[in-house]
């Protein structure tokens, strides 16, 4: 065979082995899954429910203190994270991070700061520093303190907890 016709045949080769890669997909052209998964950082759960717990109003009078409680009825362990909502009257003023500040109480029985986000006049706290696994039948009981920083705020308190999985 020429050196024309080698370098034809190699071209060719080429052509088909590409072509092979972009019509099997991304399943064959991408590294193996375990070398993928390793390489990246895993992201955050999403939780698949919420269990909405009584909601209180919003009292400037002083701290309020509010207990979420969640008892898991299912025969596994489950992966649960409680959080508070602080929501603003409808019709204004939102709430900012500024207006109320929220602890939570430690199993020495101190109060720790609890940082919150805001998105669209609805304050929270975080889930992913809150989850934890709860074993079957056991209960969740996380305590928190709501004082309200700016005598002017008002909303609702609404306690929920996050079911993942």
């Amino acid at each position: 065979m020429s050196k024309n016709g080698r370098l034809k045949v190699a071209l060719l080769a080429a052509v088909v082995a590409v072509t092979g890669l972009t019509t099997a997909g991304p399943a064959l052209a991408a590294p193996p899954a375990a070398t993928a998964a390793a390489s990246q950082t895993q992201e955050p759960a999403v939780p698949t429910d919420f269990v909405t717990l009584p909601a209180s109003p919003l009292r400037a009078d002083g701290p309020q203190q509010v207990t979420v409680t969640y008892r898991n009825p299912t025969p596994t362990t489950t992966t649960v994270a409680p959080q508070l909502l602080v929501t603003s009257p409808d019709t204004g003023p939102f709430l900012s991070p500024s207006d109320v500040k929220v602890e939570r109480r430690t199993g020495h029985g101190c109060w720790m700061p609890v940082r919150l986000g805001s998105q669209t006049g609805t304050l929270f706290t975080d889930l992913v520093g809150a989850q934890r696994a709860l074993g079957a039948g056991e209960t969740l009981k996380e305590r928190y303190r709501v004082t309200v920083l700016n005598p002017r705020a008002g909303g609702t308190v609404e306690p929920r907890v996050a079911l993942y999985g």
